[in-house]
């Protein structure tokens, strides 16, 4: 509290003039800094590859019965090809493989439009998969199911049961990635095979394994809520 102000005309202004002088000024707030939004997460090469499969699959099952559409099909296609096999074909399905907007697919399409061309003309038959021969042998972006990294090593868990089931093997199919497993909630360890912490084991046998939540003020237990086994 401020004293109070002396008597006398002159002693009163000087005491006003100096509690004035004495205020703090006015508090300048800085403004909040804008967020900026996180760069959008590009997709991995090898999901961007299989889009491009999967779509160019679609187009060959819009074109499949289509033919040259001139006047005499026939004798167009007993002259230069059958439109099945043909480069017409192969153009227009190339021609909407990509949305416009999709800028990963059509930097793709380009990097491979000649091994595309190769597979079409001459590797169909003894390749007919052509995700597998362009992404994983061709362009070694993918790896089998089961797999990742650059060298295709096997998931914790091994190839046929990924993380045991009960989790994602990160890069899980790709040529990147850790490796390691995400577990679903309630499990944990390396291939996401043993119960996480406020888990117990309800049931396990050699392929399975059930995990069920711990009473609420247990961190680790060993049995479920009816039984007071919480493990300190």
């Amino acid at each position: 509290m401020a004293p109070p102000p002396p008597r006398g005309l002159v002693p009163a202004l000087l005491w006003g003039l100096s509690f004035i002088v004495s205020l703090p000024g006015p508090v300048r707030l800085q403004p909040s800094p804008i967020p900026q939004p996180s760069p959008p997460t590009e997709p991995h090469p090898c999901h961007t590859c299989r889009g491009l499969v999967d779509s160019f699959n679609k187009g060959l099952e819009r074109t499949i019965r289509d033919n040259f559409g001139g006047g005499n099909t026939a004798w167009e296609e007993e002259k230069l090809s059958k439109y099945k096999d043909s480069e017409t074909r192969l153009v227009e399905v190339l021609e909407s493989v990509c949305s416009k907007s999709d800028y990963e697919c059509h930097r793709l399409l380009e990097l491979s439009e000649e091994l595309v061309e190769s597979w079409w003309f001459h590797k169909q038959q003894e390749a007919p998969d052509l995700f597998q021969w362009l992404c994983s042998d061709s362009l070694k972006l993918c790896c089998p199911s089961g797999t990742f990294g650059p060298s295709c090593l096997p998931c914790p868990g091994g190839t046929e049961k990924p993380c045991g089931g009960y989790g994602q093997c990160e890069g899980e199919g790709t040529r990147g990635g850790s490796g390691h497993c995400d577990c679903q909630a309630g499990y944990g360890g390396e291939a996401c095979g043993q119960c996480g912490l406020g888990y117990f084991e309800a049931e396990r046998n050699t392929s399975h394994l059930v995990c069920s939540a711990c009473f609420g003020p247990c961190a680790r237990c060993s049995g479920p809520e009816e039984l007071p086994l919480c493990l300190c």
